[in-house]
């Protein structure tokens, strides 16, 4: 991420918490990676993570930090938004989820 990103524009980061159980994790964690591979070259998204929870808990995170709120719109609606979400019979794909969105005001890097 370039300085001038951070500093001239408004980031959108949409983050969504998944409860997956761990009879399913290694498999949800395989089909979630396989399905990131529909994010390259998406305009607008800068990065996309998936985080695996620590200790006991189960809420795995993924974040999709994109360029404006417009950008993830018009990703909402591409052909890249429906592969990603094609197969909602993949193990874990079924989990509890929340989607929350933010704009980022101020980003500090190292």
């Amino acid at each position: 991420m370039s300085a001038e990103r951070r500093e001239g524009s408004k980031m959108y980061v949409v983050v969504n918490t998944l409860e997956v159980g761990p009879e399913t994790a290694e498999a949800f964690e395989k089909a979630f990676i396989d399905s990131m591979a529909n994010l390259e070259g998406v305009p607008g998204l800068g990065r996309s993570t998936l985080m695996r929870p620590e200790g006991k808990s189960n809420t795995y995170l993924s974040t999709m930090e994109f360029d404006s709120k417009e950008d993830f719109f018009a990703w909402l609606k591409s052909d890249s938004f429906k592969a990603s979400h094609s197969d909602d019979q993949a193990p874990g794909m079924q989990a509890p989820n929340t989607v929350a969105s933010y704009t980022v005001i101020k980003d500090t890097a190292a």
